[in-house]
């Protein structure tokens, strides 16, 4: 971005500031505002949680989810009903069971038969599997249709427990947890960003202006994801809809923050806060802009990802950056000014008033650097690289049943029943589409394989092709089940012309793994290479987008190792859940990466964008140290809103949305109290005029004394 550009952004962000187009500006984010409730408040309805709207397009497993359409509906999720008795099913159990399966038939979602009751080989416990339409509801549809089933199961026969799993159980329990998620994660971010704002601000008022401005962002935002979502086929499901939450109030309040540290500032300099706002916001918008364009850009090298999920959730997240970037530089600044100095009540910034940074914590840290700074960077840079080595206990190898979710829920229970007693998942059978003149032999391939059941090829072909099927032993989700999978595939395609395609469930999580890990090799060194251009544009330099990289890089793996070390020694331990922490989502270091480096670039880019404005007047090495004193307080502030924000993903239970938002939260906090303020300054202040490299900026420039008086500035039309 050149300096020209960036001029012109500060002079076109200095309307809001006008007397009379506040009042404007105000009149139309209301009318958007009132035009935006509606289809924000649909937006839930706009997603997609399907498996193919999740899967990368060109997976085996998609293939076949499309290719066995023609055997049955594609909406039809299968749910498991499995009762169980410690003392033996008795006649009676199995006499009521038989009439709960005639009403789960009757059910209106219920278009084929009931399959069961199936007993297990100890007589213990019986299995039922009914298929059920989900149509267009999807997750919904099937958490209605279960909760019926639950009802008709109210009145069976006393000590004989009955638990639903399978597709349709967990599908259910899916849209249990993703229950109200908007909601929930809207009412608990604005919950710790008024906490934390009232303890940044100590006023009781100005705290609903960054708010108030990031309530208008995110509706705005949903509404035109919504609109994306309806008419361009943009894929939105709950985990993307509710990472927007949190980005947009974390992204908000962060912008809002250097704002107003800024416009603070400028009141104690100017008599009249329109001018002071012209002045902020001609100092504060280019680094705002382009702390929104890294996050943005970055977010949209989301879509080379294989995974349509992941893909998806990159144009969404650039959309709301977008728009929380406007109405930060055009509603914000409009409130500010409307309401005057006396917002920022019990202690108001009045003109003349000594700038407390200068002698605040910030300025006694720099000064600490300042005495050894090759010291302090080297030994940062080694604890930071210490952490690291937790990684060494990191497994991304995916996320089995058991270890979905934060808590255990039924579905969870019931396939530990089916596992106990013997039942193979006959729910979530491996399922090979062939050419159905080479159905026998591809049959006969299968006999045999480890882990898989007796193949059933008793489904009538459909336009010479067959769709063969067979159990998988064991949890469909976990390292076992993939193993057959993989297995079932090098034996079917040995078979010359049957052009066999394997899916199923077990099939899906392999291939969203396999989906996965690709897209970690593939975006992260993208992303990087893509916020490294954008850094050495705006610093116009080389050297310094180097080593802030670097040290985003270390930060990244600090964060991981530390989360890492967290989950295993402490979550295991507070949350009842099956499987723990030991594992994560294989698109956990992808998320946590694209995170941290697009977010945690924001903070580097406050203070080097300061750094470069102080450097031209007073030298590197001072001006490093004014840039910390003078930005610190408000980036420590925002690292502390955005890390509480991404946080609040924990309060869902989701083990890969917990994993998230503690690790983002955590290098959040290692990048604004450790990396930026400590590593970062103490490699400028080492470095010097260097870290302009190859710029001229600062080549020999004497330093002045940090404490000298601020130079006088342009004057500015408002």
């Amino acid at each position: 971005m050149t300096s020209e550009l960036m001029s012109s952004v500060g002079r076109l962000a200095r309307f809001p500031s006008n007397k009379t187009a506040k009042w404007l500006i105000l009149a139309v984010w209301v009318v958007v505002l009132a035009v935006a409730y509606k289809p924000a408040g649909d937006l839930t309805g706009a997603q997609k949680n399907d498996a193919v709207s999740w899967l990368p397009g060109d997976a085996e497993s998609t293939q076949v989810l499309k290719a066995t359409e023609r055997f049955r509906s594609s909406d039809e999720i299968t749910t498991v009903v499995v009762y169980e008795r410690s003392g033996g099913i008795t006649p009676a159990d199995a006499a009521a069971v038989r009439g709960q399966v005639t009403a789960f038939e009757d059910l209106p979602t219920v278009r084929r038969d009931a399959v069961g009751p199936i007993p297990s080989r100890d007589g213990q416990a019986l299995e039922v599997v009914v298929p059920v339409d989900a149509g267009d509801g999807g997750w919904q549809t099937v958490g209605t249709a279960v909760e019926r089933m639950r009802g008709l199961t109210h009145d069976g026969p006393t000590g004989l427990r009955v638990h639903f799993t399978g597709p349709g159980g967990y599908a259910a329990d899916s849209s249990d947890a993703f229950a109200g998620i908007d909601g929930k994660l809207l009412y608990a971010a604005i919950g710790v960003v008024v906490v934390i704002l009232l303890l940044t601000y100590r006023s009781p008022l100005l705290w609903i202006l960054p708010v108030f401005s990031s309530v208008v962002a995110l509706m705005a935002a949903q509404a035109v994801v919504y609109l994306l979502a309806t008419r361009a086929d943009l894929t939105v499901n709950a985990q993307t809809a509710g990472i927007l939450t949190v980005l947009v109030f974390g992204a908000g309040t962060d912008y809002a923050l250097l704002l107003v540290a800024r416009y603070k500032e400028e009141l104690r300099r100017h008599e009249d806060r329109h001018e002071a706002m012209a002045f902020a916001l001609h100092r504060a918008t280019p680094a705002i802009l382009a702390s929104a364009a890294t996050v943005a850009i970055g977010m949209l090298c989301l879509t080379l990802a294989e995974m349509n999920s992941t893909a998806g959730l990159g144009p969404v997240l650039a959309i709301g950056v977008a728009v929380t970037l406007l109405v930060m530089i055009t509603l914000l600044p409009a409130l500010l000014v409307i309401c005057g100095r006396w917002v920022f009540w019990p202690k108001r910034p009045a003109f003349g008033s000594p700038e407390p940074t200068a002698s605040g914590l910030w300025a006694k840290v720099g000064n600490r650097i300042a005495i050894r700074p090759r010291t302090i960077w080297v030994g940062t840079a080694v604890v930071l690289a210490v952490a690291c080595l937790g990684l060494l206990k990191l497994d991304a190898t995916g996320l089995n049943s058991a270890e979905q979710y934060t808590k255990v829920f039924d579905s969870v229970k019931g396939q530990q029943v089916l596992t106990e007693h013997g039942f193979a998942d006959d729910s979530s059978p491996v399922q090979v589409v062939v050419n159905a003149d080479k159905a026998d032999e591809v049959a006969a391939a299968m006999q045999g394989i480890p882990g898989l059941g007796e193949p059933n090829t008793q489904i009538p072909p459909v336009g010479g092709v067959k769709l063969i099927t067979a159990p998988v032993e064991g949890d469909v989700a976990d390292q076992a089940a993939f193993d057959t999978i993989k297995a079932v595939r090098d034996k079917v395609r040995a078979v010359d012309g049957a052009d066999a395609l394997v899916g199923g469930t077990s099939a899906i999580y392999l291939d969203i793994q396999k989906a996965s890990t690709r897209d970690n090799w593939v975006i992260i060194p993208i992303v990087l290479l893509v916020v490294m251009l954008i850094l050495m544009v705006l610093l116009r330099a080389v050297l310094s987008p180097v080593l802030l990289i670097g040290t985003v890089i270390l930060s990244f793996g600090a964060a991981l190792g530390l989360s890492t070390l967290l989950f295993h020694g402490v979550f295991t331990h507070l949350f009842d859940q099956g499987g723990g922490f030991a594992h994560a989502d294989a698109s956990f270091p992808l998320f946590v990466f694209v995170f941290l480096v697009a977010l945690g670039i924001d903070y580097n880019i406050f203070l080097m964008t300061r750094v470069r404005e102080e450097t031209q007047t007073r030298g590197t090495r001072a001006g490093s140290l004014v840039a910390l004193r003078a930005t610190g307080g408000v980036i420590t502030s925002a690292g502390l809103v955005l890390a509480a924000t991404f946080a609040v993903l924990a309060s869902l239970p989701l083990v890969f949305l917990t994993e998230l938002g503690v690790a983002v939260a955590l290098g959040v906090i290692l990048e604004t109290l450790v990396v930026r303020p400590v590593l970062v300054t103490a490699l400028n202040y080492d470095l010097g005029g260097k870290i302009w490299w190859p710029s001229k900026l600062d080549r020999g420039h004497d330093t002045p004394d940090p404490g000298a008086p601020e130079p006088e500035r342009e004057s500015i039309s408002v």
